[in-house]
């Protein structure tokens, strides 16, 4: 279980899965240090269901984990985590509105708003003020 408590420093970057790539894998959620990330699950009805990952923005540390394995600088290789290549590392103050493009379907962003949105928002106001 992750700490829990006040944030010490928001990063300046923080991770965001577009859910239109993710297929569900969970290969993000093995390798995060502070279980940030969880799997939604949606019934389509006929459609069938829907499965993506999504990073709980107010435990991301930034630490880039789910996107890649942390190498040395000089390592021409790079091991990516995500098969789909569905995680990015985005600048902290630009997260509400790539959150809202590309976090979940519109109808899950609009019904979650405040949660994925106003938090990254809430994070942005938190970094800019220092």
């Amino acid at each position: 279980m992750a700490k829990q408590g006040a944030r010490k420093k928001v990063p300046k970057e923080l991770a965001v899965i577009n859910a239109d790539n993710c297929t569900g894998c969970e290969s993000c959620i093995e390798v995060c240090p502070v279980d940030c990330i969880t799997l939604i699950r949606r019934n389509m009805g006929v459609k069938g269901s829907h499965a993506w990952c999504e990073i709980d923005l107010e435990r991301c540390v930034g630490c880039e984990c789910c996107v890649h394995i942390p190498q040395k600088k000089t390592n021409p290789y790079e091991l990516n985590v995500c098969p789909w290549n569905a995680i990015e590392m985005v600048p902290t103050e630009n997260v509400a509105t790539v959150v809202a493009q590309i976090g979940g379907p519109p109808d899950y962003i609009e019904e979650h708003w405040d949660r994925l949105v106003g938090t990254a928002q809430r994070l942005a106001e938190m970094r800019a003020s220092g």
